[in-house]
């Protein structure tokens, strides 16, 4: 996914304007630099996340899961680690994530216990592991927006970029297990309502730009 801009880093330089020119290593803003240290300190908060929470995941799919997500979370990390330090194309550009199963959603609320915080380790469980992790990825998702947002690297820009959608799609796995698991539940619309929100937009105007 990652674009690659074929340049030499070699003859590529920057200006600088207190300090003249500056050659591609260090084509970094200070926000781009407080903000990617803010992404990379996310990742390694959701990898040591699933590395804790592993040994205690029960369900097979659950481990399946943080297996193949962990494999994706650190190859993304060392791809932006990779040009975040050279300012060039990666090595190995950004991949794309895919899920194992499929979307389907049970909608709809049943009576459950109230939800609590835990009194004892020993109360951690599947639908707790589950959780955790896809906060991990909504952290994850919105620390790569906002330094997308702020990075003037190029390729810095485009492999924060292009991670965003992965960030989501991991999310949506685990929101999917629980979900499948009745850890968390989708609450529907009245038939009616819904229909008014869903017919309460038309499509604009098909001239194309302001008269």
């Amino acid at each position: 996914m990652t674009q690659n801009f074929r340049q030499d880093p070699q003859n590529v330089t920057h200006t600088n304007m207190h300090t003249g020119q500056v050659g591609q290593k260090m084509n970094h803003g200070g926000h781009e630099l407080f903000d990617v240290h803010e992404v990379l300190s996310t990742m390694i908060g959701a990898m040591d996340m699933s590395t804790l929470m592993r040994p205690h995941a029960q369900d097979p799919e659950l481990i399946d899961i943080i297996d193949r997500q962990y494999r994706f979370m650190q190859q993304s990390y060392n791809t932006l680690v990779d040009c975040f330090k050279s300012g060039t194309d990666p090595q190995i550009p950004t991949q794309s994530y895919k899920m194992s199963g499929g979307n389907d959603w049970v909608y709809g609320m049943k009576q459950s216990q109230p939800k609590k915080p835990m009194q004892s380790p020993q109360e951690l469980n599947d639908a707790a592991i589950s959780g955790f992790l896809l906060s991990g990825h909504k952290a994850s998702a919105t620390a790569c927006t906002t330094a997308a947002l702020e990075t003037t690297n190029p390729v810095v820009r485009r492999v924060l970029a292009d991670s965003i959608p992965n960030c989501i799609e991991m999310a949506y796995e685990l929101s999917i297990y629980q979900n499948k698991h009745h850890y968390y539940q989708v609450p529907q619309l009245a038939e009616q309502d819904m229909q008014a929100i869903l017919g309460a937009y038309a499509p604009a105007g098909s001239q194309g730009g302001m008269q």
